[in-house]
């Protein structure tokens, strides 16, 4: 099949976890948003969404808009992009518009805004920075547009995407390289994926930052990156973190240093999480932790390191709650800390991860903390193996692979 005069790549791998978001609002006069970091496979969502449409409406019009494609260099402005839809939309049938990476449009928003008061057209767009989100589109756009957040490939999408048996193995193998869908196009060997990986994450931090935010100390940001590989899943302030890099005689401001983490959880590269006080039932206003988007690019920049395990592992059960759909925060009682509290459908999850619980010191911290809790949603404690016995007071025991394929 053809757009523009282009052909759809053949032999898309689906990815129906999202397709199935998306579906319900085909053809309805709402604004559908695909974010993510670049490279998550956004492009090839449109593409999907394009052959469902047709699917359903052989006689469909289709407009496709890639603003990585110089043949769409002219578009730079709402009004262009405004003026171009409306000359190129059917007059007597529903045209589907797919804009792909639509932030490279100077106030796309109100372009956005303008077309959606034709009821002719059916609206589809890609970004890969968040502001789309928290300003660009819903200022403009309250009420008239659904977002779906595209995440790097579960263990599952993963295993079915590299045609791989789960295994010990094959979760190493993610644990590793993470799930950017254009490694199956690469042999899995650490000097072909992690030369690919530091690529991206450079065009990721020029075109998406640097560019973006005219960012001028790019030697800070670097080693902000390199920072937060180091310390995955620690917990930090924008203080704590600026104290430290000035003691590496990186000086930085905490207010900058809260602009550039901005920056790069902006573009996807890092999720931020906040702190839940289980008593006080409320949110600190400081001290957060920073996971990695895509496990391969940390891996590529910091290295994939034996001491770093309880890191990866942690930073893998975040990335799995977020694309089953959970809210996720850290938990504290006191002094005490629960990893994750996942929330979804007004349902709680609580996470304990850790290597193992081969010591009555890390059996006693992890399954104690969640038994300090006094309500009845489900508790876990993920290890890398599990133990196949009875519950601990309920808590369940369950290994890293079961999680992840559950």
């Amino acid at each position: 099949m053809k757009i523009n005069d282009r052909s759809i790549p053949n032999n898309i791998r689906k990815r129906p976890a999202y397709l199935d978001k998306i579906k319900p609002f085909i053809g309805k006069p709402i604004i559908k948003v695909l974010t993510g970091q670049r490279r998550v496979g956004k492009s090839y969502l449109l593409y999907q969404i394009i052959q469902l449409v047709v699917e359903q409406d052989q006689k469909a019009e289709i407009l496709y808009i890639n603003k990585e494609d110089l043949a769409f260099s002219f578009l730079k402005t709402a009004s262009d992009l405004n003026e171009y839809v409306l000359e190129k939309a059917a007059e007597s049938r529903k045209t589907y518009v797919f804009i792909d990476e639509i932030q490279d449009i100077e106030n796309f928003g109100d372009a956005l805004r303008s077309l959606l008061l034709q009821e002719n057209l059916d609206i589809y767009c890609t970004g890969s920075n968040a502001n789309l989100l928290s300003g660009d589109i819903a200022g403009h756009l309250s009420g008239r547009y659904i977002a779906v957040e595209i995440f790097s490939l579960s263990y599952p999408e993963f295993l079915a995407f590299h045609e791989l048996t789960e295994s010990e193995a094959s979760l190493y193998k993610y644990l590793k390289y993470g799930g950017l869908p254009y490694l199956i196009h690469l042999e899995l060997k650490d000097e072909i994926v992690f030369e690919y990986l530091k690529n991206i994450y450079q065009s990721i931090v020029y075109r998406d930052i640097i560019n973006r935010y005219a960012i001028r100390n790019v030697n800070f940001l670097e080693q902000l990156v390199l920072f937060l590989a180091a310390h995955t899943g620690s917990l930090f302030s924008a203080k704590k973190i600026s104290d430290f890099l000035k003691s590496q005689q990186i000086k930085m401001a905490p207010n900058q240093v809260q602009n550039y983490i901005q920056h790069l959880v902006n573009a996807f590269l890092v999720h931020k999480v906040g702190r839940y006080d289980l008593v006080g039932k409320r949110l600190f206003e400081i001290g957060e932790k920073y996971y990695f988007e895509n496990l391969g690019i940390r891996n590529g920049l910091w290295g994939y390191r034996l001491e770093d395990r309880g890191k990866i592992m942690e930073n893998v059960v975040y990335n799995h709650l977020v694309f089953k759909g959970y809210k996720v925060l850290v938990g504290t009682l006191g002094k005490k800390e629960i990893d994750f509290v996942a929330e979804k459908d007004g349902e709680k999850l609580y996470l304990q991860v850790a290597l193992s619980l081969n010591d009555e010191a890390t059996l006693a911290r992890e399954f104690g903390n969640l038994k300090q809790i006094k309500d009845n949603y489900p508790k876990k404690v993920i290890t890398l193996e599990s133990f196949s016995g009875n519950t601990v007071e309920g808590i369940q025991n369950e290994s890293l692979r079961e999680f992840l394929m559950s």
